[in-house]
C-alpha cells in the first residue's frame, strides 16, 4: 500500500507559512530530509521559556506530539541544546521554532 502522506517539506512550509499569516512568527531552523525527516518543534513562550515537542505516530499511523523535559518549559539555551544532540544523532530531522506566549502548537496532532 502506497504512503499517500504529503512530503515533510511541503507539509512543513505550509504550517510554518500558516503560523506567518495569522501573526504567529515561525521559522525552520534546521532543514532535513525533504521526503520522509522527522519533525521537532521548538515552542518558544519567551519570558516564560520553551517547550520542545518531537513527532510521533500512534499504532495506527496517526500523527502525534510526545514531549521532552516532561512537559516542562525550559530555558531557550537548555532547548537548543537538546535540539542540537537530536540534530546530530539523526540528519534527516526537521527543527521548526515557533514563538507563541500562550504555547500553543499549530501542527495537528495530540500530545501522546
Amino acid at each position: 500500500m502506497a504512503d499517500e502522506r504529503l512530503p515533510t517539506d511541503v507539509w512543513v512550509m505550509a504550517h510554518v507559512r500558516r503560523c506567518n499569516d495569522n501573526g504567529i512568527p515561525a521559522m525552520v531552523v534546521r532543514k532535513g530530509e525533504a521526503r520522509g525527516g522527522t519533525l521537532l518543534l521548538k515552542i518558544n513562550r519567551l519570558a516564560e521559556g520553551c517547550r520542545v515537542l518531537s513527532q510521533a505516530r500512534d499504532l495506527d499511523g496517526s500523527l502525534g506530539w510526545l514531549v521532552a523535559f516532561k512537559g516542562a518549559l525550559v530555558s531557550e539555551a537548555e532547548a537548543d541544546d537538546y535540539l542540537a544532540r537530536a540534530a546530530a544523532r539523526d540528519p534527516d530531522i526537521w527543527i521548526v521554532e515557533i514563538e507563541d506566549r500562550t504555547g500553543h502548537n499549530p501542527f495537528d496532532g495530540n500530545i501522546f
